[in-house]
C-alpha cells in the first residue's frame, strides 16, 4: 500500500470591500505612500469595516467560497482548524462557530495561534490528521481582522497590516503528492518585541491600560526586521538543503507577506528568480494568518501538478519555519 501523504485538494478567500490606500493613510498620520511603498512594498489593505463583524466572518466568507468551488458538502468536512491571532472572543473558539455557520455538522474544530505563522503550523496539524489515515478532509482557514487591535495613530504598525481570510481543503493522496517535509521553531524570548499584550491573563485589560492604548498590537520594527530575514531565509535554506532541492527544482516560494523586503532576503538566500515568487503584499499588506492561503489563492490558475512549492514564515512569539509541499491538481481556471 502507498503511504498516504496530505495534500492540498482546494482553496478558497475572501478580502473585505473596503479598500485603504496609502494615500488615506497620509491623511491619518504621518507619513507618504512613497515611504510606505519603498520600506514595505505596501499599496494598499483591504479592512473589514462591517459593525459587529469579526475573523469569524471572515472565515466563514473564505471557507464558503472553498465549497462553492470544490463542490464538496460541508457534512463530508471532519475537522476545521481556524488560524488566528484574532479569534472572536477569549473563550469559545472561532473554528466552533464557524464550522457550525457553514454546516460543517460533523466536523470538530478549533483554533491555533503562532501569530503571523499560525497558518504554517496549522498545515503541519492538518497534514499530520490526514496522514494519521483518521480523517479525509480536513478544513484549514488563515483568517484575522487586524484592524480590530491596531492603533490607527501608530504609523509604526497601521501601514502594515489589513484584514482577510484564506482556506485550503487537506486530502488524503497516494501519489507522494502534497506535504513533503517541514522546519518549525519558536523562541519565546522574542515576545517581547511583537505583540498583542493587554486581555491576555497576564496583561489585564484596565481602563487605564486601555487609556495607555495597551489594547492594541505592538511591535520593535528593527529587532523583528532583522529575526525575520534571518530565520525565515534560513528555514527556507535548511528545507531545500535537507530534500536536496535546488533554486531549479524549486517551482514557487510562498512566503509570509509582512514586509517585501523580508521576502526578497529569502528568495535571494536561496538565489531564487523573482518570477518564482508569489507576492500580493502590494494588495492586501499583512494579513498574518491568511496571507499564505491568500498567495495561494491568487496563483492557482499558475500552479500545476506536482509543483515543488516552498511556504515560510515568521511571526511574534517568537515563531517560524518552512515547509515544503508538492502541489496536487491542475486548476480548472
Amino acid at each position: 500500500m502507498s503511504k498516504i501523504s496530505a495534500a492540498i485538494t482546494a482553496v478558497g478567500a475572501y478580502v473585505p470591500e473596503y479598500v485603504l490606500t496609502n494615500q488615506i493613510l497620509e491623511t491619518m498620520v504621518d507619513t507618504n505612500d512613497e515611504w510606505i511603498t519603498s520600506r514595505t512594498g505596501i499599496k494598499e489593505r483591504r479592512i473589514l469595516k462591517d459593525e459587529g463583524k469579526g475573523t469569524s466572518y471572515l472565515a466563514i466568507k473564505a471557507a464558503e467560497d472553498l465549497i462553492n468551488k470544490k463542490g464538496i458538502d460541508p457534512k463530508d468536512i471532519e475537522l476545521v482548524i481556524v488560524a488566528t491571532a484574532t479569534p472572536d472572543m477569549k473563550a469559545a473558539s472561532t473554528a466552533s462557530f464557524t464550522a457550525s455557520e457553514i454546516g460543517a455538522t460533523n466536523a470538530f474544530s478549533f483554533d491555533m495561534d503562532a501569530a503571523c505563522s499560525s497558518f504554517l503550523y496549522g498545515m503541519s496539524v492538518a497534514a499530520s490528521y490526514i496522514e494519521s489515515g483518521r480523517y479525509k478532509n480536513v478544513l484549514l482557514i488563515g483568517a484575522d481582522k487586524m484592524s480590530s487591535i491596531i492603533n490607527y495613530k501608530d504609523r509604526a504598525t497601521c501601514i502594515i497590516f489589513g484584514d482577510g481570510a484564506g482556506a485550503v481543503l487537506f486530502e488524503p493522496n497516494e501519489e507522494n503528492l502534497g506535504l513533503q517535509d517541514e522546519y518549525l521553531r519558536s523562541d519565546g524570548t522574542g515576545r517581547a518585541f511583537l505583540q498583542a499584550t493587554y486581555g491576555g491573563s497576564s496583561y489585564t485589560l484596565t481602563p487605564e491600560a486601555m487609556e495607555k492604548g495597551g489594547q492594541y498590537a505592538f511591535q520593535e520594527g528593527r529587532t523583528v526586521f532583522k529575526n525575520a530575514v534571518f530565520n525565515m531565509a534560513d528555514a527556507t535554506a535548511k528545507i531545500l538543503e535537507r530534500n536536496n532541492l535546488t533554486k531549479d527544482s524549486v517551482d514557487w516560494l510562498a512566503a509570509h507577506q509582512a514586509n517585501k523586503r523580508i521576502i526578497d532576503a529569502t528568495a535571494q538566500r536561496i538565489d531564487l528568480e523573482e518570477h518564482k515568487v508569489m507576492m500580493n503584499i502590494q494588495k492586501y499588506g499583512n494579513t498574518t494568518s491568511a496571507t499564505l492561503p491568500l498567495l495561494i489563492n491568487d496563483y492557482e490558475s499558475q500552479l500545476k501538478k506536482g509543483d515543488n512549492i516552498i511556504f515560510a514564515a515568521f511571526g511574534g512569539g517568537f515563531n517560524w519555519g518552512a515547509i515544503y509541499l508538492k502541489w496536487a491538481y491542475n486548476s480548472k481556471n
